[in-house]
């Protein structure tokens, strides 16, 4: 889990600087923006490199691209849905569910991180690359991931949004089209998800409620006496390992 955070942090970083600054599109060198001056002391003045300062401004966005680029979206709407339909309310909590989701991620991107790290991050912190030449190389393991995940026809409405009609090859489609792309196609598939996993137990609910009302039993909620059932019935099948296998195989691996 470090691991893999350390070594795409530095991934996120260059693509806020690459997003920033136009360097994906070979329309801006990071080497030709001026300083800025942050503060006066005296006659002298102090100035920072714009770059240095548009990335310290624009690490809020760290998390966003760490979660949104990643498989986190799925598995964490895909456990707030298994959540719901076993009615158990704040448990658990978001606290624990946002930790295992980020070990799953953790896992499945690790191949992902390895090679971005390998191909581009690496040398570049080894000034073995330039910016220019590492940044392609260090996002397009992060790029095929994305690719092997998007459905066509939400990377045709993104890319109609942008003002295009169509791209000659994958290479072609800007990071944020295919970044927004991604995120609305993992988003249907999580919900698909969480469909199948909603049938069963909505399935106890209505034989609970059956059984209720033809006691007389108008009362009592059926939710109530439904959630016992619900849980053993995960419990029996081993639920949690179910989810999380079907989760960690439900995303196409990288060609």
């Amino acid at each position: 889990m470090p691991v893999f955070f350390a070594r795409f942090a530095p991934l996120c970083l260059l693509t806020l600087v690459g997003l920033s600054f136009g360097v994906w599109t070979g329309s801006v060198s990071a080497a030709d923006l001026p300083p800025v001056t942050v503060a006066q002391v005296g006659e002298d003045s102090i100035s920072v490199p714009l770059q240095i300062l548009a990335l310290m401004t624009a690490l809020s966005v760290l998390p966003a691209l760490l979660l949104g680029m990643t498989a986190f979206t799925r598995i964490i709407v895909v456990f707030a849905l298994l959540r719901q339909a076993l009615g158990t309310g704040q448990t658990p909590s978001n606290q624990i569910l946002l930790g295992l989701a980020l070990f799953i991620t953790a896992l499945i991107m690790a191949p992902v991180a390895d090679a971005s790290w390998t191909q581009g991050v690496q040398p570049y912190l080894d000034d073995q690359m330039s910016f220019a030449e590492a940044w392609p190389k260090a996002i397009q393991p992060v790029r095929d991931f994305m690719f092997a995940q998007v459905r066509e026809n939400d990377l045709m409405l993104f890319a109609g949004l942008a003002g295009t009609e169509g791209y000659t090859s994958s290479d072609a489609v800007p990071l944020h089209v295919l970044a927004a792309s991604f995120i609305t196609s993992e988003l249907k598939t999580a919900f698909q998800i969480g469909f199948f996993l909603f049938v069963p137990f909505v399935i106890i609910d209505l034989v609970v409620a059956s059984v209720l009302m033809s006691m007389g039993m108008m009362m009592l909620s059926p939710m109530l006496v439904s959630a016992p059932f619900k849980i053993l019935l995960f419990v029996l099948v081993d639920g949690w390992v179910l989810v999380i296998g079907s989760l960690a195989g439900s995303f196409q691996l990288v060609p």
